[in-house]
């Protein structure tokens, strides 16, 4: 059996937007029992030349949609990258996964093997189109997600590797 570029990424992005959502909610919550803002999240960060907890949402969500864009040969929606709040960072994931939900496998039938461009600061990456999801999609998409949760276990949120994984499907 042959894994369609679809199915290597939509579920998988899909599943894992789920999980962050929930750790997100989970952020909320611990705050607001704790009696604090749960807002001070959004600031974090790991150390002072990374990215803060808002900017790795926000580029988990761009990674998401911009490989589904590239692989069905669309154009993503522009999202502003102006969240403030943990709501905002909320109601982007959920507005990534809509988006992601769109889609359908026949979207992503083609040439396994065409060219997608990827430009960066500093280089222009060339894939093809199954190495872009197995070399650059996933694997930028997991990196941002993992800092994510990384960031919010720092700032004592009771979340665990069963969060993060979220409800893994089974036989």
């Amino acid at each position: 059996m042959s894994l369609s570029l679809y199915d290597a990424s939509i579920p998988t992005f899909l599943h894992s937007l789920r999980a962050l959502k929930a750790i997100l909610e989970k952020a909320v919550a611990h705050a607001e029992a704790r009696k604090f803002d749960p807002n001070v999240f959004v600031s974090m960060r790991l150390y002072p030349d990374m990215l803060p907890f808002a900017r790795q949402i926000q580029i988990a969500s761009d990674s998401a949609k911009g490989a589904a864009a590239r692989l069905s040969g669309t154009e993503p929606p522009k999202f502003e990258d102006n969240e403030t709040t943990m709501a905002d960072l909320i109601a982007r994931v959920t507005k990534t996964i809509d988006y992601l939900e769109g889609f359908k496998p026949e979207q992503f039938a083609g040439d396994d093997n065409r060219v997608i461009t990827i430009k960066t600061p500093r280089i222009n990456l060339n894939f093809t189109a199954v190495n872009f999801v197995r070399h650059w999609a996933l694997a930028n998409f997991f990196f941002h997600t993992t800092t994510a949760y990384a960031l919010l276990r720092h700032g004592g949120v009771e979340i665990g590797k069963q969060d993060y994984l979220g409800p893994v499907p089974q036989v």
